[in-house]
């Protein structure tokens, strides 16, 4: 039987796996050209990290063996990642391709000198080269490939009169996989493969998450329920490693009686495994790319409230941080594009991440000798005294625990997102060991966060906003029932974080009710 797997490309023979049918032919067709007489592509594929690009490389190569009209080969450079000297490179490189297409290749002592790899010395058809990781190759070599790549490239179109077999260099169609630095991004001088496609790997669907659990299902005749492949799709958005491995931990790891339906007590229990016991290269690959400046400071920033930031493929930062599994792009209307995180799962354990890295000390919660009966009892949370609670306790704590947090570089403020972090450290510490789970949840990928308490059967929600104006005030209460008629309850807390003197802050303490729902609003000064 198949299993779900997230260590590196799948086996389509023992894994299971979205077909992609559509775009492995899109792929194949960029490769092999629509005039395969005449000429392929020269193509970059790109993709965050492990969403399946060397996958969908190898089944292509499968696809153009199969027709027996060229030559082709894939082969991984990311072996060469450290690699300075530029007679080192090409000597791994020689190796990789006598390897691949099972001949002898003269040595060479330059890049200039690789045209004469792909000619009729050395191949009698057409070829198609598929170098995966390229963009693991230091810089410079980057560009030098690009640039003699784009030489040969040009080369074939001048004898466009020629079929594609005839012609002096036979290099056919080109895929250059996970490259960053030749889409122009990094590159000072502006990218010198100005001749490839770009072809894009996307997350998975919804559907195709639906038919690799439907696919389990068949082979091992035990049930998924529906709310569990939905809950995980919407965790993952799609993205293939954590999709797959959340499959490996609730048809394996967490299944603990296969002759019955995998439910949500299934996937919530992989889930609290999966955020704070388990570790996932994804996610710590992810964490090692933005836990240090400027890329720490600009994803606290992302967890603002306030404005959204525009996405701009060509920024730096944004490029990185997509390429890198942080970020996707969210599409408002026809035509405005803005940043979002490229999952739930992903900004929740960034989110737990700088919460510790920022409080891992909290001090003292409350006074040694408070009971808290006022604010919790055996059935009941009373959020305006854990609240009441809080406040204190950042009043008395503020100049010390806030003295050196990152704040923002254009007024140097404290950044929205570091209050947020200690109010969810503080009711955490704070209501563990009494049996109160609290949860941070996003519900749009974006700044908004909400603090989910469950505790006795009952669930407790506190939006957190900070305040700019009475308008978006008054907007956020009406966001705020909103929500809180979605999750089915009859109140909401709305949290506001006001850079007001406590005695002006009050005026902004109110329960209003909308629709049927109440929504209490309570503010919390920072100044």
């Amino acid at each position: 039987m198949r299993r779900f797997f997230s260590y590196g490309p799948i086996n389509s023979k023992r894994h299971y796996y979205a077909p992609r049918e559509k775009l492995l032919q899109q792929s194949y067709t960029q490769l092999v050209g629509e005039y395969p007489d005449e000429d392929g592509h020269y193509v970059t594929v790109w993709a965050p990290r492990q969403c399946g690009k060397t996958w969908v490389m190898q089944e292509v190569v499968e696809m153009i063996k199969s027709t027996g009209q060229y030559e082709v080969g894939i082969i991984s450079v990311q072996s060469l990642k450290k690699e300075k000297s530029e007679k080192k490179v090409l000597e791994i490189l020689i190796e990789k391709l006598k390897i691949s297409f099972g001949k002898s290749f003269a040595s060479i002592e330059q890049i200039s000198d690789i045209p004469r790899l792909f000619t009729k010395q050395y191949f009698k058809k057409p070829v198609i080269l598929i170098l995966d990781e390229f963009d693991a190759l230091l810089e410079e070599f980057i560009n030098d490939f690009a640039n003699i790549f784009r030489d040969i490239f040009i080369s074939r179109t001048n004898e466009k009169n020629k079929k594609s077999h005839e012609k002096t260099h036979l290099l056919h169609g080109l895929a250059l996989v996970g490259v960053r630095s030749v889409l122009g991004i990094e590159n000072q001088t502006g990218s010198p493969f100005n001749v490839q496609r770009s072809l894009h790997i996307p997350d998975l669907t919804f559907d195709e998450t639906v038919g690799m659990f439907k696919w389990y299902e068949k082979e091992s005749s035990q049930k998924v329920e529906e709310t569990v492949v939905k809950a995980l799709y919407e965790e993952t958005r799609g993205q293939p490693g954590l999709t797959c491995w959340f499959g490996e931990l609730l048809t394996e790891t967490y299944n603990h009686n296969p002759g019955k339906p995998i439910t949500m007590y299934n996937f919530e229990e992989a889930y609290g495994a999966a955020t704070h016991i388990l570790p996932n290269n994804n996610i710590l690959n992810i964490i090692s790319k933005v836990n240090t400046p400027p890329y720490d400071e600009w994803v606290i920033g992302l967890f603002e409230t306030s404005d959204k930031i525009e996405f701009k493929f060509n920024d730096k930062i944004i490029n990185y941080m997509y390429m890198n599994g942080v970020i996707a792009e969210e599409k408002v209307g026809h035509k405005e594009y803005y940043v979002k995180f490229s999952s739930p799962f992903v900004q929740k354990r960034l989110f737990d991440y700088f919460s510790n890295q920022i409080f891992s000390h909290m001090g003292q919660l409350i006074h040694p000798l408070d009971a808290m009966k006022d604010a919790i009892s055996e059935e009941t949370l009373h959020i305006r005294n854990i609240i009441k609670r809080y406040r204190t306790y950042l009043k008395k704590n503020h100049d010390t625990f806030f003295k050196n947090v990152p704040r923002r570089k254009t007024d140097l403020k404290i950044y929205e997102a570091i209050y947020h972090f200690n109010l969810y450290r503080y009711l955490y510490d704070l209501l563990k060991t009494r049996g109160v789970e609290v949860i941070p949840q996003f519900p749009t990928g974006n700044g908004k966060i909400d603090l989910i308490l469950k505790y006795r059967q009952k669930t407790y929600a506190l939006e957190l906003k900070s305040f700019n104006n009475i308008y978006s005030f008054e907007k956020g209460i009406d966001q705020a029932a909103g929500y809180g008629r979605q999750m089915g309850l009859e109140e909401i807390f709305f949290l506001v974080f006001v850079e007001l003197t406590e005695e002006d802050a009050t005026q902004l303490e109110k329960e209003i009710e909308k629709n049927g729902i109440k929504v209490i609003s309570i503010p919390i000064a920072i100044l």
